[in-house]
């Protein structure tokens, strides 16, 4: 689309971010009994064990409590654990279980399917590019 370049970034990663969400959700995620919400909160698990629901809450830009209700259905369906009591303080530290990896590892390539069908008007050189300035800004 003609024009967009000058819109504002928000905007523009938002109408991304919708676009890659409808695609993964679509044709991975539901086959999986994941919704996008899980499937982050299991890549962001995946990428650092032992997160609070607080900070992954905030990763995942959910309110606490809507982290909680990802978290007990992913503890529900034996994806990820925490333990009952800690030592000390109040976070309970969420791991993956080995049957939330094999899940993640499974979605994976299929969400990485889904987002070059999302990036299918750019060239591989692009798309390399795309992602480098994403990662150098986020």
């Amino acid at each position: 689309m003609a024009g967009l370049e000058d819109k504002p970034l928000g905007y523009l990663l938002y109408r991304v971010a919708a676009a890659l969400r409808a695609e993964v959700g679509a044709t991975v995620l539901g086959p999986l009994e994941l919704s996008f919400p899980e499937y982050l909160c299991l890549r962001v698990i995946g990428e650092f064990p032992g997160k609070s629901n607080a900070q992954l809450a905030r990763d995942v830009t959910v309110s606490p409590q809507a982290m909680n209700k990802v978290i007990r259905e992913l503890q529900n369906r034996g994806l990820v654990t925490r333990p009952a009591t800690v030592p000390s303080g109040r976070s309970l530290p969420i791991t993956l279980t080995t049957a939330g990896t094999a899940l993640l590892g499974r979605a994976d390539p299929m969400v990485l399917a889904a987002e070059s069908r999302v990036l299918a008007n750019l060239s591989d050189q692009d798309r390399r590019e795309f992602r480098r300035l994403l990662a150098a800004v986020g």
